[in-house]
């Protein structure tokens, strides 16, 4: 991550600002998983420790301690160890630590055990995502009861406070440094999309196209923010499809759903094309439906506007174009209040965006859905999922389309992060033509 020291400790700062006095707050960074024999999975920080530290080594914990006199920023981590490093890569170390991510002080993960308990001496209270790690869980506990031990009239932390909620908060408003991670990745994004759709032909699988994603993301230094789908034909109605292994069907769409990840920060992007760069008359139906509706509901992502708001249009949109279409019967609002639709499009409409894919922050507030305020960023993502039972017409059956781009609240008009990817049906069937 390459978010600037002064940024760094500004989180930090924020963050103890708003935490109880005489606390204290520990975060630690993701375990290493094993894969099978001696090789590990690919490592990827856990998101509330690289937010707040920038590091991505394993083998990390961050204790902040809230006015104490002497390092109220505090890193635990591996030191440098030439040995290891031949085998593994280097290592920031204990003076890197201190230089580079502008803490006050750092020390061996090793003695962690030894010197965490008196740094809970005189704290009131622990903040800590409890039940994230339970073994990690089991440590923090150790440590409190590890200090009553050693120091029988030593005043520890009574009160275990969630952390989440207070952190997860500030992670929901993006900076200025943040907004740019997130549209460099939207655009390795985005031209990823466009290479799938111009390489699209007759003949080919799904393989081949995500092959086409994953060799622009890696030839940009990125790795995938979540496995990515490409899901021909009545695939697309398996909404988390990821074999991507079977042949496209030729008069069919094919159903993308992918986004890379740039400095920690997602985009996700879902666009749904004909394999033969030709929409049928049904085809391009349904997908200017989804388009409609999720114009629609990106005109909604306005500051002042409820979170459900946008979700309510996308589903008052297709609803009325699911009786246009014959696919549904009886009048709008009816259909609207027995939720109907959900035989077609049954999630919701969008989810938070920023270091995880489906990112953190509260979607309610006291019962009542979250309004919407500047620097937040969404996805806005309608959809139609079609089967073949008996009562649908042979022309729409089996049709998936889903439709999807990031959103950033601003002071007016919604900033669309991934608007360079054609959407529209003939947009779509001119770059697949060039």
């Amino acid at each position: 991550m390459t978010a600037s020291n002064k940024t760094l400790a500004r989180r930090r700062r924020h963050l103890m600002d708003l935490a109880e006095p005489d606390s204290i707050i520990i975060v630690p960074a993701a375990r290493e998983q094993l894969r099978n024999g001696d090789a590990m999975f690919a490592f990827r920080q856990d998101s509330d420790f690289l937010y707040l530290t920038g590091f991505s080594e394993p083998e990390a914990v961050l204790v902040l301690i809230p006015g104490r006199e002497t390092g109220e920023q505090i890193l635990f981590c591996r030191e440098r160890d030439p040995e290891r490093e031949r085998w593994d890569g280097p290592r920031l170390g204990l003076d890197g630590a201190r230089e580079r991510l502008g803490l006050d002080d750092a020390f061996p993960i090793a003695d962690l055990d030894e010197i965490l308990p008196g740094l809970m001496e005189d704290r009131d209270h622990i903040y800590h995502s409890v039940g994230r790690d339970p073994a990690f869980d089991r440590q923090v506990i150790g440590w409190r009861n590890q200090l009553r031990k050693l120091k029988r009239n030593a005043r520890g932390p009574e009160e275990f406070i969630a952390l989440d909620h207070v952190l997860h908060e500030l992670r929901l408003f993006k900076s200025t440094e943040e907004l740019k991670a997130m549209r460099r990745a939207a655009k390795i994004s985005a031209t990823a999309h466009r290479r799938a759709m111009q390489v699209c032909r007759p003949g080919l699988g799904e393989p081949d196209l995500t092959a086409e994603l994953m060799h622009e993301f890696t030839r940009n230094g990125c790795p995938p923010a979540y496995l990515p789908i490409v899901a021909g034909g009545r695939n697309a109605l398996v909404l988390h499809y990821v074999a991507n292994d079977q042949p496209l069907p030729d008069d069919g769409l094919v159903l993308i759903d992918a986004g890379c990840e740039y400095d920690g920060y997602a985009a996700d992007i879902s666009r749904t094309f004909p394999v033969s760069g030709r929409f049928t008359p049904a085809q391009r139906k349904v997908h200017d439906l989804v388009l409609a509706a999720q114009h629609a509901a990106i005109d909604r992502v306005r500051p002042g506007n409820a979170f459900d708001d946008f979700h309510e249009t996308a589903c008052r949109v297709l609803t009325e174009g699911l009786i246009d279409l014959g696919l549904l019967s009886g009048k709008l609002e009816d259909n609207l209040e027995q939720e109907t639709y959900k035989r077609f499009y049954m999630h919701k409409t969008g989810h938070w965006l920023g270091l995880d894919v489906h990112d953190v922050g509260d979607y309610r507030i006291d019962g009542h859905s979250r309004v919407l305020e500047k620097n937040m960023v969404t996805t806005v993502e309608p959809a139609l999922y079609i089967g073949d039972d008996d009562d649908i017409p042979a022309e729409f059956r089996n049709i998936g389309v889903r439709i999807e781009d990031d959103i950033r609240v601003t002071d007016g008009d919604p900033e669309n992060l991934t608007g360079s990817v054609p959407a529209s049906a003939d947009d779509i069937e001119a770059l697949m033509q060039s």
